[in-house]
Order: structure tokens, then sequence, then C-alpha cells
């Protein structure tokens, strides 16, 4: 089997896999990172969305070949428990999710608004945001919690 290599949350990565593998069943089944969720399995919904070099993305129809020398960060790369990301303390401040099966896949599209953008209107955000289904109805506590990680990310 081939090795695919690739940077994984800031650490380089080889990994014996099946080249044609989607990146969401070896994030979740070979490397036991379950933040990236399956939901359609079409890139309809974000649930599974990971960052790669920059970019929110759906890791359920991304094979492993796709990602070879490519950075990749996924919810748990974003922060930790002891020192979480501006994003993810913004979203329990504003309360921003109920059942959480979408929350990775925002967290995501959240940061890589951020990154390339990090003082976003209220428009952009939800433009952001847009492809991320939630049904939950916690959209604008999540576009909130985007422009309260934004602020303070800017004062910092």
């Amino acid at each position: 089997m081939p090795s695919v290599q690739f940077r994984l949350n800031g650490a380089a990565i080889a990994l014996d896999a099946d080249p044609d593998r989607m990146l969401l069943d070896v994030l979740r089944s070979r490397l036991g990172l379950t933040g990236a969720h399956f939901g359609c399995g079409a890139n309809e919904c974000g649930a599974c969305y990971v960052m790669v070099d920059g970019r929110a993305m759906a890791s359920c129809d991304m094979p492993m070949w796709s990602v070879a020398d490519k950075d990749v960060v996924t919810v748990e790369g974003l922060g930790t428990v002891e020192q979480p990301h501006p994003l993810q303390r913004a979203f329990i401040a504003e309360q921003a999710m109920q059942c959480g099966y979408c929350v990775s896949g925002i967290l995501v599209s959240a940061a890589a608004l951020l990154k390339r953008n990090p003082s976003p209107t209220e428009a952009e955000v939800r433009a952001a945001l847009d492809r991320n289904l939630c049904r939950c109805g916690s959209h604008n506590r999540m576009v909130r919690a985007v422009l309260r990680a934004a602020a303070e990310m800017a004062a910092s």
C-alpha cells in the first residue's frame, strides 16, 4: 500500500493507506480523530469539513491522494481543552450549539474564514457558513460567536 505524506494539525505524517480511501474514513477509523462527522457523504452538509491548505473542504469525498503534501487541520487541531481556540471559547460563551453534530465543520469553516479575513462582516460570516447545514436553529448564535472570536483575535 502506498504511503501518503501530509501535515495533520501541524505534524508531518506518512500513512500507509489506500490512496482512494476517503480522508474522513482515515481520520476517524485509523487516526482516532472523530471531530469531523459523516453527514451526507456527498459534500452537501459540512459536517465533515476540515481545512486543507487554509480552505474548508469536505473530507467525506476527498480521497487520500488529494491531500498529499498538503496541510490538513481538523477541529482537534484548532485548540485544546487547556488552550481552546477563540472560536471554541466564543461558541461556548454564545451557547452556539445544540446537538453538536455540525459544530466541528462550522468551527473549521469559521477558522478558514478568519484565517483569510480576520475582520469579517456579519454578511461575510453568513456567506462563509452557508455551506454548513444545522437543523438545530443555532445559526444566529453561531454568527455572533464568529464575530465575537474575530473581535477577540483582533484585540490580542
